[in-house]
This record gives structure tokens, C-alpha cells and sequence, in this order.
């Protein structure tokens, strides 16, 4: 099963899904608010994983 980091809670879980947008959608997560890396590259929440996948899930801070 792909793992993955949430930053915001510096915890890591392993996922059944292999596309990042249902990882997304099981964690109740909007994808408009995070950036997604693999192996430190960021990519888009089509992407398909394969088993031995790391992602990092990282907030996006806006101010103004």
C-alpha cells in the first residue's frame, strides 16, 4: 500500500487507494488546499501510485 505524509500532523498512514485524488477525497481533504509531492517533486492529484510510493500532503498557507 502507497504511504503517505500528512505535514500538518506529522503522522504518516498507508492507503489502500492508488490515485491521488481518492486518497484526497478519503481523507476529506480539498484538494485546492494542499500541494502533493512523490519523491519531492510535486504532482497533480491524477496521478496514479504504485505500491511502493511515498507522498507528502502539504497545507497550503495563504496571508495577506
Amino acid at each position: 500500500m502507497p504511504k503517505i505524509y500528512l505535514e500538518k500532523e506529522d503522522k504518516i498512514l498507508e492507503v489502500k487507494e492508488l490515485l491521488v485524488s481518492d486518497i484526497l477525497k478519503s481523507l476529506k481533504i480539498n484538494p485546492t488546499t494542499v500541494l502533493i509531492t512523490k519523491n519531492n517533486e510535486l504532482i497533480l492529484d491524477d496521478v496514479k501510485l504504485s505500491k511502493e510510493d511515498r507522498i507528502s500532503i502539504i497545507p497550503v498557507i495563504s496571508g495577506g
